[in-house]
């Protein structure tokens, strides 16, 4: 996206400095680590391909587990319950269901898989 675009984009939305400087921050996140994230996803959408998910989906589930990885500031739960509740919104009648059943299990496995690495090996919030 044109960097005058993304400008406009936020101009009209009228969303906060720190809600845009959050986005930001996720967008760059995302970027950087979309290779691992997405493996993490493909491993536990059992019987799906990220480019048979839907658009909303697959974002949705991207931006929720790079929140999980590599922004310790924001709880797990919240993560969670922020990502199904937009999935319900924006997403297919079924998103909420997908996007929590995907997000519930990489937490919980995660976590515990987390629990056991050493401390400097664990990923943010773990």
């Amino acid at each position: 996206m044109r960097p005058e675009a993304l400008e406009a984009f936020w101009d009209d939305a009228g969303a906060p400095e720190l809600a845009r400087e959050y986005a930001e921050q996720l967008v760059a996140l995302v970027a950087e680590h979309t290779a691992g994230i997405d493996n993490l996803i493909a491993r536990y959408a059992e019987n799906w391909t990220l480019d048979r998910m839907s658009r909303v989906d697959r974002n949705l589930l991207r931006i929720a587990v790079c929140e999980l990885l590599y922004v310790p500031d924001v709880p797990v739960r919240v993560a969670l319950d922020e990502a199904i509740e937009i999935a319900k919104r924006f997403g297919g009648d079924d998103s909420g269901r997908f996007v929590n059943g995907i997000l519930d299990r990489i937490a919980r496995e995660e976590a515990d898989a987390d629990a056991e690495a050493p401390a400097d090996m664990r990923p943010a919030g773990a």
